[in-house]
Order: C-alpha cells, then sequence, then structure tokens
C-alpha cells in the first residue's frame, strides 16, 4: 500500500473510522467515511429547503445553526450585523481560519416537484407576499459547513488553532458580510488568518470542485436612473420633450462605455434591464425610469463605468433640451471577489489529493457578484471555491444535447443532493485541515 499524504491520513481519521477498506471503490475518497453523519445532514438540509428565509429574515434558519454549533462545543453568538451567527472552536495555539456560509434564500416560487420542494411563503421588504425558494443553494452551503463543523470538532486531536465559523445574512442583497464587519466581526472575534468559503455552480458535475485564482466574481452596482421631459400630445412631439427617445438614446450611448472608453482587455457589463415610461399610447410622458446592472473586475473599471454613466446621462438630457437635470442613484454594490492567487494553489492541491485530479478543475471568472469578497477586503486570504451540483448522467446527457441547465436563481434548480453533500462537507472539511496547525 503507498503511503498517503499527511492531508489525506488526517482526513481519513476523522470520516473514515468505520469503512477503510470501502473508501477505495467510492467515487470519492471521502464518501464511505460521511456514512455515520449523512443522514443527519441529509435530514438538515431538507429542514433548510423546506423552511427558507428571506434576506434580512433569517431569524429561525440562524438559530438552527447556533443550536447545532453550540451543542458541539463552539462559543456562539448571535445577532452579528442582524441575524449573523460567529461560532468559536479555540483549540492551543496555531492558524485561525474562517469558514464562511450564507442563509439566506430567494423570492422564487420553486417549481422542481421535489417531494421536500419549499412551499413557504413571506412578506418582502415592501410588505408584497412572495414565494421562497433556495434557489441559489445557500442550503447546501449551511447543511456542509454543519457537516465540517461537526467533523473538525470530533477530532481536536488532529488540529491546532482556532475555527472561526461564520453564519452570514443577506447576502443575496449584499449587506450581509459588510453589516457582520461594521459590526465588530475582526474586532470582537479572533480575526483569521484565511477566510474560505463554497458556493454552488449550477454546471460544475456533482463530485466535482472549481476553482479561480484571482478575480473570480464581478464588482456589481445596481443603478437608477430618472430622466425627465415634458409631456404632451402624441400627435404634437414638437410641443415636448420626449423622455422615451431620451431613454433611447441614452440606452443606446450607455453601451460605447464598454466598446469605445473601456480597454478591450477589462471585462465589464452595463445592461439596462428595465426601462419605465408613459400610460397611453398617444400621450408622451413626463418621464422615464431605467435600472441598471454594472459589473466589472477592477476597481478602476468600476470607478469609471460609474462617473461615465452620469457623464452620459446627462449629457444626453442636455442634448435632448430636458427641462430637468436627470437623478442617477448607486445602490446595492457588492466589490469584486478576489481569491487570492497563493491561497488559492494550495488549497487546490489539497483538495486535489484528497478528491482526485479528475475531480477538480480551474474555472473561469464569471460576472456574478458576492458579498464574500468583503471579508478579504478586510485584509484577510480569501478563497471561494465552486462545488458542482449537477447529477453525472444530467450533466452528460444536456451537454450532448447543447441543453442549458438550470442555472441558479432558477426556479427548476436543485442539485444533485447527496453527492454535493458530501463533496461540500470534504471539500470544506480539507480546506481548513489544510490551513489549521497540525499537532
Amino acid at each position: 500500500m503507498k503511503s498517503l499524504p499527511l492531508l489525506a491520513l488526517v482526513l481519513a481519521a476523522i470520516v473514515w473510522p468505520a469503512a477503510p477498506a470501502r473508501a477505495a471503490k467510492a467515487p470519492l475518497p471521502a464518501l464511505e467515511g460521511l456514512d455515520a453523519l449523512y443522514p443527519e445532514l441529509d435530514a438538515l438540509y431538507r429542514d433548510l429547503h423546506q423552511n427558507p428565509e428571506l434576506s434580512h429574515q433569517e431569524e429561525k434558519t440562524s438559530a438552527k445553526l447556533a443550536e447545532r454549533l453550540r451543542a458541539l462545543g463552539f462559543e456562539v453568538t448571535p445577532k452579528i450585523g442582524g441575524h449573523g451567527v460567529v461560532a468559536v472552536l479555540r483549540n492551543g495555539k496555531g492558524p485561525t481560519v474562517l469558514l464562511r456560509t450564507d442563509m439566506d434564500a430567494l423570492p422564487v416560487e420553486e417549481k422542481t416537484g421535489l417531494p421536500y420542494a419549499s412551499k413557504a411563503t413571506a412578506k418582502d421588504e415592501t410588505g408584497q407576499g412572495v414565494s421562497v425558494m433556495h434557489a441559489c443553494g445557500h442550503d447546501v452551503h449551511m447543511t456542509a459547513w454543519v457537516g465540517t463543523a461537526t467533523l473538525l470538532a470530533r477530532a481536536k486531536d488532529r488540529w491546532r488553532g482556532t475555527l472561526v465559523m461564520v453564519g452570514q445574512p443577506a447576502e443575496e442583497r449584499g449587506s450581509g458580510a459588510r453589516g457582520m464587519l461594521e459590526d465588530g466581526l475582526y474586532k470582537r472575534f479572533p480575526k483569521p488568518d484565511f477566510a474560505v468559503a463554497l458556493h454552488n455552480s449550477a454546471t460544475a458535475v456533482a463530485g466535482s470542485v472549481e476553482y479561480v485564482a484571482g478575480y473570480a466574481l464581478a464588482n456589481v452596482d445596481s443603478v437608477d436612473i430618472t430622466l425627465y421631459g415634458k409631456g404632451g400630445h402624441g400627435a404634437y412631439p414638437h410641443t415636448t420633450v420626449d423622455p422615451i427617445v431620451l431613454a433611447a438614446r441614452t440606452i443606446l450611448s450607455l453601451q460605447t462605455l464598454v466598446s469605445r472608453e473601456k480597454s478591450p482587455l477589462e471585462p465589464a457589463v452595463v445592461t439596462v434591464g428595465s426601462i419605465h415610461g408613459g400610460t397611453k399610447h398617444n400621450i408622451i410622458p413626463d418621464e422615464v425610469k431605467l435600472q441598471l446592472t454594472v459589473r466589472s473586475y477592477k476597481p478602476e473599471v468600476r470607478k469609471q463605468l460609474l462617473s461615465g454613466i452620469e457623464r452620459v446621462v446627462n449629457a444626453e438630457a442636455t442634448a435632448a433640451n430636458a427641462p430637468r437635470k436627470p437623478e442617477v442613484t448607486v445602490s446595492e454594490g457588492t466589490p469584486a471577489t478576489y481569491n487570492d492567487p497563493e491561497l488559492t494553489k494550495r488549497l487546490a492541491g489539497a483538495v486535489t489529493r484528497v478528491l482526485g485530479k479528475e475531480n477538480l478543475r480551474e474555472a473561469t471568472p464569471v460576472m456574478g457578484g458576492e458579498d464574500f469578497s468583503e471579508y478579504g477586503l478586510a485584509g484577510v486570504p480569501a478563497v471561494m471555491l465552486w462545488l458542482g451540483t449537477v447529477e453525472p448522467k444530467r450533466h452528460a446527457e444536456a451537454k450532448a444535447a447543447g441543453e442549458t441547465l438550470p442555472s441558479l436563481h432558477s426556479p427548476l434548480f436543485h442539485p444533485d443532493r447527496e453527492r454535493t453533500l458530501r463533496t461540500g462537507v470534504t471539500t470544506l472539511t480539507t480546506a481548513a485541515l489544510e490551513l489549521l496547525g497540525k499537532p
């Protein structure tokens, strides 16, 4: 028998106590070792999936996580930055490692048809009744997080240091991480030497993990624009200042910020996702409202785009002889997620040794956004790893047919549950053991 790397031996001691001989037959090295724990995690996942809560409403969800970690011996502090939970396990001298999960769900009506599908409803921030679903897989993140905390708490003789488990609210609103940091996450609790998180991938096969070094997710800004005109009868446009035409010119001009003012080597997106104006065929309105999402990676590109939007909007209004200066408001911004290259390389190597080279691959950056970026910007090397969720046969069929699989935030999204959860626990546990001190 060939000797295993130290990390594999450590992980084996944690998750393979009952069936070391069977592990070699498993599709993932740690799969069989999770047998004793998995039924409990599966039940937790189903419960979380059936009982989702919207951003800033995660009261019951956070209480469930807090209760489980408290029972494991963690020092648990609730209500950090809202419904945030911080659980600390001290185990001698060594590095401090932060493992983060998000907790909130989305206002989406689930259409998966699963026997444990969410039927939950809630009132959103406007008071409107909405359906609620874990359409971004935060239930997977939480379950893997609890599983990892459980395994590490049961094997304190295998590592040294301090484990900081962070249950974060309001990721979907881009405010949860910032809220926890502003409430003293790095001051009231041990400041981590490293921060790690998992995120579902709706395109990667379950059982696999993907990584991106450097910029992995984009700066995200929401921009609201109100264009003012002078309304009147549609048959007499010469007596008006038409904000519909102004909006059309503005939308087209905004695209030149990407195509003509920014280096083509720097990724960026300016999308007008909503336009509202007017009430009837023959009435020219007084105003039109636009809603934009703006994406980039580098801070200087972000600044260039946002200042350019205001300049273009004002210039088009001036050219149209608008009676009022437009209103431009930027909100819901999250900075780009930057995976520390050295830390990414280190964790990718550790995960490869445990899952096998065939189950790890380098991915490409995407223009989605995630407020996990805030933990790194606050001065800590951070990495987010992508967790595959698609059942292998389904993945192969879709690829062969050129079919697009349900994306994150889709009412049809659901992971290949068992394979995804087991891989998530294995990956996050592996990452923690790689970074924590050895006895």
